[in-house]
């Protein structure tokens, strides 16, 4: 009798713990996944050594909300969560690149129709809102484009776009004249790669093409098919 009531309670023992694992291994796994998705978050939400360093945002994730400024100083706030139409957002580096001015111009050929379409287009640069309009050189004059500064980088960290410059990079472009300091309004000496998002009505991406070579920039073909894919209602936008 002894030995039979031992062992009923060393099997209730062994019950118990079983039944603890299959609880606690659910939680663990949920507070992992948290764990990892809050280094990812802040692994992003930093400025990288270098262009080829940077941890962008892909397609499919959640766009984050940022704060970016106008040209006029004041702020300009982009929440995902409140898009009354899909959004375009074009992050480039400055006015004085000239590869962006390039880019800038080209886009004059599908920016208007994409903005028919049902597109809020969105131009963000790391020029200063004092620079921002002026720096363009007259490639936005005329057109219909939001021009915000992201001077602070705020929008560039958190979609895992900001790098820093090199002290060498740095001093090379003010040997040739190029106060990047000056440009920006800014110390970090930090700038975006180059990036083109497509955001759909519930905040998520749903296409990503991102260049650590500033020189390569997103063609317009390739653009159009991400906005037809999403506003046609097709899957699988991905990332270029």
């Amino acid at each position: 009798m002894f030995a039979n009531s031992m062992g009923a309670q060393s099997y209730n023992a062994r019950t118990n713990r079983r039944n603890d694992m299959r609880i606690k291994q659910p939680e663990a796994f949920f507070t992992l996944t948290i764990a990892l998705l809050l280094c990812t978050g802040a692994a992003r939400a930093e400025i990288a050594a270098s262009a080829e360093e940077t941890n962008p945002l892909t397609a499919g994730g959640e766009a984050p909300a940022f704060t970016a400024r106008n040209a006029d100083g004041s702020d300009f706030v982009f929440d995902p969560s409140a898009l009354e139409r899909p959004a375009l957002l074009i992050f480039y580096r400055g006015g004085w690149c000239p590869y962006c001015n390039s880019h800038l111009a080209e886009l004059r050929h599908v920016v208007p129709e994409l903005e028919e379409r049902g597109m809020d287009v969105y131009f963000l640069s790391a020029d200063s809102p004092a620079n921002l309009s002026s720096a363009l050189k007259g490639e936005a004059e005329g057109l219909d484009y939001t021009l915000l500064s992201d001077a602070r980088l705020g929008a560039a960290e958190a979609f895992g776009l900001a790098f820093r410059m090199s002290d060498d990079y740095y001093q090379r472009a003010k040997d040739y004249g190029l106060d990047l300091e000056e440009a920006s309004g800014e110390t970090h000496h930090a700038l975006p790669v180059p990036a083109v998002y497509v955001i759909d009505t519930n905040g998520v991406v749903r296409f990503a093409h991102s260049e650590p070579d500033y020189t390569q920039r997103l063609g317009n073909d390739e653009l159009r098919a991400a906005v037809d894919n999403l506003l046609e209602g097709r899957s699988g936008a991905g990332d270029a």
